[in-house]
């Protein structure tokens, strides 16, 4: 069904393409790849990586975007021959094993969509890309050719010194010629971020926005996008059941409006419950992966809150999973655009509408704290600026990205705001996270235009403006001031924030207005 020889590949084991669910999940089980959950869902286990490898990411310097790439730790570089040399390592090794191969596509939009192959050594990571990818018809798959393809071989370890690599795991995309390389790690969000990352280099060539943001559709077709890093809340928050769901992670903004990258979803499982996440717990069934996820020996029931492994435990899953999904995974132009931010500080308003001029500011800011397990090495919340809240996955330089955003705003006429997930009554080990269900109704009151006729008080540092009420929320835990017992340690966190705030923008000073380099906070 599927020929492998224009990917080099002659492989001297079997090959099975273009399976059901089912045929890929019997393979997995019968090849001892993972085990089967009470509610019928593939658990696999990844090893030592159970988070991305940024620092082991590579982007090859193809002559054709050299010029264009952001070269930095993010984006390191790889020489084309080096390339080669690891690729035909990597086909050496699938070569002697048997393969699996998913063909689907990414986004939604016929006008832009990408024809992606996924051959791997692993049956589970066919069916992930089977989660995650949007689904051809069989008609569709007559004729089909691949633009990128993904080579996943992670029984192969690299040698660093020959490899010219920093370490036994690489994840190394070639832009020119549609390849990815993903070596020495079963974690198989390198699958998923890989497309994304081929797809934030490719799209605003064609003047589509592409965007790390969930998005959803109101009863009236109002489209909402919600922007963040893992840990900050999309799935949550747009996993909402008087919403229609358009995608919990990657989309773009075209001149017709919205589409999804994805026909799936990626979610953090650590304490998830039928109470507080209800669509994406009952999305856990046959058919969907969990990663990382312990089971009771003899019920074969999930634990959430067994964190033993890794606090980033993950569920795949597609979208229809999801009650009531906008399987079109497509929308109009968005009427609110809400930044979503994990203060491990505890000093931001948990809610907070932003001018024009701050939203660039805090869009290239991309100010959160990683959450632990989500990349490797990190074990508890850590702040950070990811710029446009998406650094690990942006090939090109962030103020390309934030003039897109600026021009998609004016032209639509779009309201920003600023949503803390994080921290109140105190940082990190001595507050405590905002309530889910407080921020659930702060967002509602958002898309539901609840907040028009509401007072705003700009905040004395950050200068964004904060609510003076919420129906449903109480009034003092909008002012994160007032839940600190020691107040003067809230001013002395803030200006710390502020000062960092400050200091990270720097390097974008010369390349934005002075309108939006004096957006910032206030610093002392």
């Amino acid at each position: 069904m599927v020929d492998l020889r224009s990917h080099g590949l002659s492989p001297r084991g079997s090959v099975y393409a273009r399976l059901a669910p089912a045929e890929f999940l019997e393979h997995a089980l019968a090849r001892r790849e993972g085990l089967l959950a009470d509610s019928g869902a593939l658990v696999a286990y990844t090893g030592a990586q159970t988070g991305r490898s940024p620092r082991d990411k590579y982007v090859v310097a193809d002559p054709q975007f050299t010029d264009q790439i952001d070269w930095g730790s993010v984006n390191q570089r790889m020489e084309p021959a080096s390339f080669e040399k690891l690729l035909a390592k990597v086909r050496d090794h699938l070569q002697t094993r048997d393969l699996f191969v998913f063909d689907g596509w990414a986004c939604a939009d016929p006008a832009h969509r990408l024809a992606v192959r996924v051959v791997a050594e692993r049956a589970w990571h066919a069916m992930f890309g089977q989660c995650l990818l949007r689904r051809p018809s069989p008609s569709e798959l007559n004729g089909f050719q691949p633009r990128l393809t993904i080579l996943a071989a992670p029984g192969l370890l690299l040698d660093p010194k020959a490899d010219g690599t920093r370490s036994e795991v690489c994840i190394a995309l070639n832009l020119a010629t549609g390849q990815v390389l993903i070596a020495g790690t079963h974690y198989a969000g390198e699958i998923k971020k890989s497309v994304f990352t081929y797809l934030n280099g490719l799209l605003p060539q064609h003047g589509v926005f592409p965007m790390h943001c969930s998005a959803n559709l109101g009863r009236a077709g109002d489209t909402a996008l919600l922007f963040g890093l893992s840990g900050t809340g999309k799935t949550t928050l747009s996993a909402d059941p008087e919403r229609r769901l358009i995608g919990d992670d990657e989309h773009g903004w075209s001149d017709d409006g919205i589409f999804n990258f994805e026909g799936g979803c990626y979610a953090k499982t650590i304490r998830l419950s039928p109470k507080g996440e209800p669509q994406i717990y009952a999305a856990l069934r046959f058919g969907s992966i969990l990663e990382n996820v312990i089971l009771d020996p003899r019920t074969r029931r999930p634990d959430f809150d067994d964190e033993r492994l890794t606090e980033n435990t993950r569920a795949a899953y597609p979208l229809d999973y999801i009650p009531g999904a906008e399987l079109s995974g497509r929308g109009g132009h968005p009427r609110h655009v809400l930044f979503l931010t994990c203060d491990a500080f505890g000093v931001l308003p948990p809610l907070s509408k932003l001018t024009p001029a701050q939203a660039l500011y805090h869009f290239l800011s991309g100010y959160t704290a990683k959450v632990a397990g989500t990349e490797a090495g990190v074990s508890e919340p850590q702040a950070t600026f990811s710029t446009c809240f998406a650094a690990p996955f942006l090939p090109l330089p962030p103020v390309r990205y934030a003039q897109m955003l600026h021009e998609k705003l004016n032209k639509h006429k779009a309201q920003v705001w600023l949503v803390n997930t994080g921290w109140t009554a105190g940082p990190f080990g001595k507050g405590h996270r905002f309530p889910l269900v407080h921020t659930r109704r702060l967002v509602s009151a958002v898309l539901n235009n609840e907040l028009e006729k509401t007072a705003f008080t700009p905040d004395p540092v950050f200068g964004v403006l904060v609510p003076n009420a919420c129906p449903g929320v109480p009034a003092e835990l909008l002012q994160p001031r007032s839940t600190w017992k020691d107040q003067s340690e809230y001013d002395r966190m803030a200006h710390q924030l502020a000062k960092l705030f400050r200091e990270n923008f720097e390097k974008y000073a010369v390349k934005v207005s002075a309108e939006v380099k004096a957006a910032g906070p206030k610093v002392e």
